[in-house]
């Protein structure tokens, strides 16, 4: 047979049929501890589940297969598997380069936790590969991307950005939550790490919080599973087989995400009191043809500026009614948020501090025509 397709890997990679019962669906192993078979007699290689548990085995063997890695790692969030690959690649006096519009939990990862560990950080804008080169130092470690970026979409060059990190001796950590490994492959262009909120697109349901590492590099592998075990922040069975189950619809999910946000993106592109519309997926956008090139769609993510200012952004995310007031992102139901007062706060009077009149809307898989309509009325009509 030739190579699967990603929608097979998606269902089967990690899931084969329980060998005692022949349930298609593996069980989940709600379990702390295992029975030895002697003194480090080990069946399978479980022995306690902080270590490893077979519900999160599958996960992890099915997210490196979705992302062409050599190991996969699931965390209890995207911030815990973040933390994790920090403390396992960088020493106090490293230098990481982070982007001009990171997502703000990241940026506070870097600012009041690393910083105070010794580990030092520059802002660049990573979308120009020039920009990233000279913000590098003979320290630096690793260079942090996010494509598309949280909130302001902003698209990198994955691989020129890994030439630019390579030449330098440092990790190229490619954020892929917004688009997930169905429409992007950053180890396939040249990435060491990718990064994943699994609480987002891959779990698809807002019913779970998880996060996950895949890597290139089997040894990288080994280093990041001796810190989650040792640090701990491991994803629950439970947990694991919810993003396993959202995994299994992630390509049609996707697919519907990425036209609704498509709709939604030219109908607020044409509208009288939109002033600016972010999504990659709009020929005006700057990084368009990057996008089109590294990516198979453009997602399910759009922001826009409010005329009228913040109150006035603040005003839409009050007004919208199928739009759910909330944060976070990924889920089957459409989301509005103000990033300058919610997921983005931690960044106020930083270089990465937002425009105060954004909206940042996760595009559900509702009728695009309702939420067409619900958008309008928000807007004032």
């Amino acid at each position: 047979m030739s190579e699967p397709s990603f929608e097979t890997v998606a269902i089967h990679a990690g899931q084969e049929p329980d060998p005692a019962t022949g349930a298609v669906v593996p069980p989940i192993h709600q379990v702390s501890t295992y029975k030895q078979d002697g003194v480090g007699g080990l069946r399978g290689g479980y022995e306690y589940s902080r270590s490893a548990n077979p519900t999160r085995t599958a996960l992890e063997q099915n997210l490196a297969a979705l992302e062409g890695g050599a190991r996969g790692l699931a965390f209890a969030s995207g911030l815990a598997a973040e933390d994790c690959l920090l403390r396992t690649v960088l020493v106090p006096g490293d230098h990481v380069v982070i982007p001009d519009d990171a997502y703000g939990g990241s940026f506070r990862l870097f600012a009041q936790v690393a910083a105070r560990w010794g580990v030092e950080f520059s802002v660049a804008h990573t979308s120009d590969p020039a920009a990233v080169r000279a913000a590098l130092t003979d320290r630096t470690k690793a260079v942090w991307v996010e494509t598309p970026s949280n909130p302001l979409l902003g698209i990198t060059d994955i691989a020129a950005s890994a030439a630019v990190a390579h030449e330098a001796g440092a990790l190229l950590v490619v954020d892929n939550t917004f688009a997930s490994p169905y429409l992007q492959q950053p180890l396939a262009l040249g990435a060491d790490v990718v990064v994943h909120s699994t609480t987002k697109y891959m779990g698809g349901h807002s019913d779970v919080v998880g996060g996950a590492l895949v890597v290139a590099d089997r040894e990288l592998g080994e280093r990041l599973a001796f810190h989650q075990n040792a640090m701990g922040a491991v994803a629950g069975p439970f947990d694991a087989w919810l993003v396993l189950r959202g995994i299994k619809t992630l390509a049609v999910r996707m697919d519907r995400h990425s036209a609704n946000a498509a709709r939604v993106a030219h109908m607020l592109d044409r509208h009288a009191r939109v002033t600016h519309v972010y999504y990659p997926g709009l020929e005006e956008h700057p990084g368009h043809e990057t996008a089109a090139k590294q990516m198979r769609d453009f997602g399910g993510m759009v922001s826009f500026r409010v005329e009228g200012g913040e109150e006035a952004a603040v005003e839409v995310c009050n007004r919208a009614r199928l739009f759910i007031l909330g944060e976070s992102l990924g889920g089957v139901e459409s989301l509005i948020e103000h990033p300058g007062r919610m997921t983005h706060a931690s960044a106020a009077g930083s270089p990465l501090e937002v425009p105060d009149d954004l909206v940042r809307l996760s595009v559900g898989i509702e009728s695009v025509d309702d939420l067409l309509a619900d958008l309008t009325q928000a807007l004032g009509g």
